[in-house]
């Protein structure tokens, strides 16, 4: 079998950059090892934030705002909402310089993204927090940013929605296959999948953790796979505030740990919140996907309890993933080592999931050599 070009990992960003493929006419293949979506990657759990200012990087400015422009052209052509504009508070103690993915002050730099790009926002003190979401017991010292454009999206539908809209421009699709390994052919490039082998003109390489198969070991080593749990609480009684909840994310200490984040309510009984662990699990085969009583409770006596009000502690259920990342928190996109055809994507350090759709469409710039939509730094 012989295909123009070949995305292996269907992902946040392998089914985006399958679609922005497919539609340009070439025969186009996606590959993944599993059967996206799927629970063992970094892109499950029913709901992921988005925001406009995002105080990770400048250039990860555009690439956002460009993706919500994708979310709402897949919305206009396939009736899927996967953008919910539900606004977006970030909290900080105000008495620590909270740092998060590689910045020194997470809410300052967003702050200043939000003047630079025009982006409609608030800043709020502790006084004015405490009447407008009573839901949170905020220091005194605390200060907020709010920004209208922020929510959340739907992964798993994101991914199911991109593939459906790439077969249906043609695309074929392989699921629970595992690529052994990438290999050159005199003609192209050769996937070998253990009993066959695909030849491909071009490939996208977006196989998140799993990036470490196809790396040398000195280069590989340089990708942590982090392991993160998600939590869904209970409401201890009627809990309205949550059901209309701008999402949050609350850093209350001065490491990238000491952070809280959550969602409305999807279901009128739960709410889904969580942290963050940088701690390296080394491959994401090696993952550990139970969560235990022991892990629930500490989530609730050391981020939960004294923080949000509304839970009694019960947790309806935990699940595991994980980020990928990098030292710096950067994305990394570059050609495979000894491959010009060859195109990867991975780390995207934990904050992918909201640039993923124009990321796809970056990656499919990027390979052919256009002028790109938006512009990466290195």
């Amino acid at each position: 079998m012989k295909y123009d070009l070949a995305v292996i990992g269907l992902g946040a960003v392998g089914s985006a950059a399958l679609y922005q493929l497919s539609k340009r006419g070439f025969s186009v293949l996606g590959i993944d090892q599993f059967n996206p979506p799927h629970q063992y990657g970094s892109s499950h759990g029913e709901t992921r934030i988005t925001r406009l200012a995002v105080g990770e990087g400048r250039d990860y400015v555009a690439l956002v705002m460009r993706s919500h422009q994708i979310w709402e052209e897949i919305f206009a052509r396939s009736g899927k909402q996967i953008y919910h504009p539900t606004g977006g508070i970030l909290l900080d103690s105000g008495i620590h310089a909270w740092g998060k993915h590689g910045t020194k002050s997470f809410l300052d730099q967003t702050i200043a993204y939000a003047r630079d790009f025009n982006i409609g926002h608030e800043l709020a003190d502790s006084k004015t927090l405490k009447a407008r979401f009573p839901q949170f017991l905020v220091e005194k010292t605390s200060k907020a940013y709010l920004e209208k454009s922020a929510g959340y999206l739907l992964p798993e539908l994101a991914i199911a929605t991109q593939i459906e809209l790439a077969k249906e421009n043609g695309a074929t699709i392989l699921p629970n296959t595992k690529v052994k390994s990438i290999q050159k052919s005199p003609t192209g490039i050769n996937l070998d999948l253990g009993e066959s082998k695909i030849e491909v003109g071009k490939v996208i390489l977006t196989a998140g953790g799993w990036i470490k198969d196809f790396l040398p070991k000195e280069v590989s080593d340089n990708f942590k796979i982090c392991r993160q749990v998600l939590h869904w609480l209970e409401f201890e009684k009627e809990a309205d505030q949550w059901k209309d909840s701008p999402v949050f994310m609350w850093g209350y200490g001065s490491q990238p740990e000491d952070f809280l984040y959550g969602f409305p309510s999807l279901d009128g009984a739960t709410v889904k919140m969580a942290s963050e662990s940088f701690v390296d699990s080394g491959h994401p085969d090696l993952l550990n996907r139970t969560v235990t009583k022991e892990e629930q409770l500490d989530f609730w006596e050391n981020k939960v309890q004294g923080r949000v009000l509304g839970f009694s502690g019960n947790f309806r259920k935990s699940e595991v993933c994980f980020y990928t990342v990098t030292q710096d928190a950067r994305f990394k996109v570059d050609f495979l080592e000894g491959f010009d055809d060859v195109l990867m994507a991975s780390a995207c350090s934990g904050h992918g999931f909201k640039h993923s759709a124009a990321l796809g469409e970056h990656l499919v710039e990027k390979l052919f050599g256009e002028d790109l939509t938006v512009t990466l730094e290195s």
